[in-house]
């Protein structure tokens, strides 16, 4: 008889761009850390087939966004839920992965935990239960066995509320960080002297956002323009709202340079002196890259009434939340007025006290999140692994 060990089964399941980005590097750190003896199933996107996942269903039925979107397809997501579930029933997986998209991976889950107890599920990226839904973290427990989780406060949270396992492996933005170098050459490219002060603007990637930001910019971007000698304005865009922001900035009073895709985006932030940025994900890949930052953000009135009354925490800048401290200025609805933004960005344009103290702030960030560490898929591989049933 050979003492070869049992190939490990382990199922993920993605139903949006954003889980599989992450699966598809779960999947590669997964076959890294197995020598490649690993089998691997289940529901995600490009990334995580390129990775050799033979999908059970393509991504496009579940990634939708939005009530218009969702409701007509909603008897096919439903469907692919029942049929995803039954899958893990059936296959019986070793270890059940949940990536993101909440509302679709955690009812499979709960599917699955309802007839198969003895299958343990890991949640890839919990939903924010921290930020205005605690109780939620005590139900998930009920059907979840393991957290990984993005935010290094997360773990001490899904303890003390719900004593729930949860380990910190560390944010994607770590492993897409920008080149070394690659800020000096951007510069060099558009012809920006490497001292030249270079704000980012970073209005959103939704319509919403964009439509509600983007003449805030512009106005505060002019005031800044007018009193800082030299200053060059970098807006990075994504191709469903770039029509948006082109008719948007023919209206400016200063010029301001527009660049598409990851890799421009990343080298941007490598050049930059300092960003104004709508709240979310971006600021935390600001604070990595060391870009000092404001941030502001504007939504729908009733729903900023509504949402005020539901939010447990102190900020809404992830920075904030990681570092216990307000280290990035917000102005949040009516706050967000281009002199209040402009006042606050100037300090961090120039080589100032505050620029000096933004930039500590953000090396303290870098070293919470891990950030020389090993790579975040790399640990949210190892922690699936733990949870392996022992060899029979």
């Amino acid at each position: 008889m050979s003492g070869e060990t049992r190939v490990p089964h382990i199922m993920l399941v993605a139903g949006e761009p954003s889980g599989d980005a992450l699966g598809g590097e779960l999947m590669e750190a997964l076959k890294e850390l197995t020598g490649g003896r690993v089998r691997i199933t289940g529901a995600g996107g490009p990334n995580m087939i390129a990775q050799g996942l033979s999908s059970i269903f393509p991504m496009s039925d579940t990634s939708v966004m939005g009530p218009r979107e969702v409701i007509p397809r909603l008897p096919l997501i439903l469907q692919r839920m029942r049929e995803t579930a039954d899958f893990a029933v059936r296959e019986r997986p070793d270890v059940l992965v949940i990536i993101d998209s909440p509302d679709f991976t955690h009812m499979v889950a709960k599917r699955v935990a309802k007839r198969a107890p003895d299958i343990p599920i890991a949640n890839y990226v919990a939903p924010s239960v921290w930020a205005w839904r605690r109780g939620r973290a005590r139900a998930m427990a009920r059907y979840i066995k393991r957290v990984l989780a993005l935010l290094p406060f997360e773990p001490d949270f899904f303890r003390a509320e719900a004593n729930l396992d949860c380990v910190y492996v560390g944010h994607p933005a770590i492993e897409r960080l920008p080149e070394p170098g690659s800020g000096l050459e951007f510069r060099k490219k558009r012809g920006i002297a490497p001292d030249a002060p270079l704000l980012l603007l970073l209005p959103g990637s939704r319509t919403n956002e964009v439509k509600r930001l983007v003449s805030v910019f512009g106005e505060t971007a002019a005031l800044l323009a007018a009193e800082i000698p030299g200053l060059k304005l970098v807006l990075p865009t994504v191709p469903h709202v770039r029509h948006l922001v082109e008719e948007a900035v023919k209206g400016w009073r200063v010029p301001v340079e527009l660049v598409e895709g990851e890799a421009e985006k990343r080298a941007a932030f490598d050049a930059a002196t300092a960003a104004l940025a709508a709240s979310g994900t971006v600021s935390l890949e600001l604070g990595l890259a060391r870009v000092p930052m404001v941030v502001a953000y504007k939504i729908d009135p009733v729903a900023a009434w509504a949402v005020s009354g539901l939010l447990q925490v102190p900020s809404v800048v992830i920075v904030n939340l990681i570092l216990d401290r307000p280290a990035v200025r917000e102005f949040l609805q009516f706050a967000a007025k281009p002199k209040a933004l402009a006042d606050t960005l100037r300090p961090l344009l120039q080589d100032t006290p505050q620029r000096a103290r933004a930039l500590a702030d953000l090396e303290d960030l870098r070293h919470v999140m891990g950030v020389g560490g090993d790579r975040p898929s790399l640990r949210a591989a190892r922690a699936v692994l733990e949870m392996l049933p022992p060899q029979k």
